[in-house]
């Protein structure tokens, strides 16, 4: 939940900080300006992508517990039929 949400801010930051950056540096000529904008953004997607694989490495990690669970619950469910037969 709080990878969501870090998630959801990093975009915000991203476009509000792409157009502030933007203006901030016009005063320098326009292709300076746009190069410091598009190194913003490379930074600031470049924090959206380690969040967003953090976020899909925990949902991995829960997945592989779920299974792990039904897993350990099908073996024992088998040695229980096993060993009555």
């Amino acid at each position: 939940m709080l990878l969501s949400f870090l998630v959801g801010a990093s975009w915000a930051f991203a476009i509000i900080g792409a157009w502030v950056t933007f203006q901030s540096f016009v005063f320098l000529g326009l292709v300076t300006a746009i190069l410091f904008t598009f190194l913003f953004l490379f930074v600031a997607l470049l924090v959206i992508v380690v969040l967003e694989n953090l976020s899909l490495s925990r949902d991995r990690y829960d997945e592989t517990l779920k299974q792990t669970a039904l897993l350990e619950e099908i073996r024992d469910s088998v040695k229980e039929s096993l060993g009555n037969a």
